[in-house]
């Protein structure tokens, strides 16, 4: 439950608001600088061998993750993820979250104890980080398209649907 101050002043996203879809969508667009930078640090090939798959199937598996990661961004802060100014540092500071859990907790657990070390632990950083500024940046611009209207809303699930002429087939 949330505190009467947030809820009054529309914190949570309305029943036309697509969040987790916007947060999914953005958060695969944002995986191709990260990507980029894990490929320029030599990161993915390390990633690569810790996990014991090929480069392809660790940027397929890391799509995934990502497009999860930026589902639970989009419901995690709902309408504040829409902040146009402010977005870029809210990703980032999912991103810091995510990496702290992720590459530095669940990685070696999954992985035995194995860590990408210098260089390439510094690409998966980066990428991360550079992943959450992308997505705080793309989640305002994919989530636009995908809101419906409210007064599109009320015509498509008000009570006077099954009256109207030409809805039903006669």
């Amino acid at each position: 439950m949330r505190p009467g101050i947030l809820s009054a002043h529309g914190y949570d996203p309305g029943p036309t608001q697509r969040p987790v879809l916007a947060g999914a969508i953005a958060g695969v667009l944002a995986t191709i600088p990260a990507i980029a930078l894990l490929y320029a640090f030599g990161s993915l090939k390390i990633e690569a061998a810790i996990l014991g798959r090929s480069e392809l199937a660790t940027v397929a598996g890391g799509w995934l993750a990502m497009a999860v990661a930026g589902a639970i961004y989009g419901r995690l802060f709902g309408r504040a993820a829409n902040d146009l100014r402010g977005g870029w540092l809210f990703g980032m500071v999912f991103a810091f979250a995510l990496w702290a859990a992720g590459a530095v907790m669940i990685l070696p657990l999954v992985s035995g104890g194995m860590t990408p070390a210098g260089k390439a632990a510094i690409g998966v950083f980066l990428s991360l980080i550079a992943w959450g500024a992308a997505l705080g940046l793309i989640h305002p611009l994919v989530h636009r398209p995908l809101h419906e209207r409210l007064e599109t809303a009320a015509k498509r699930m008000g009570p006077q649907v099954g009256t109207r002429k030409g809805r039903w087939p006669a």
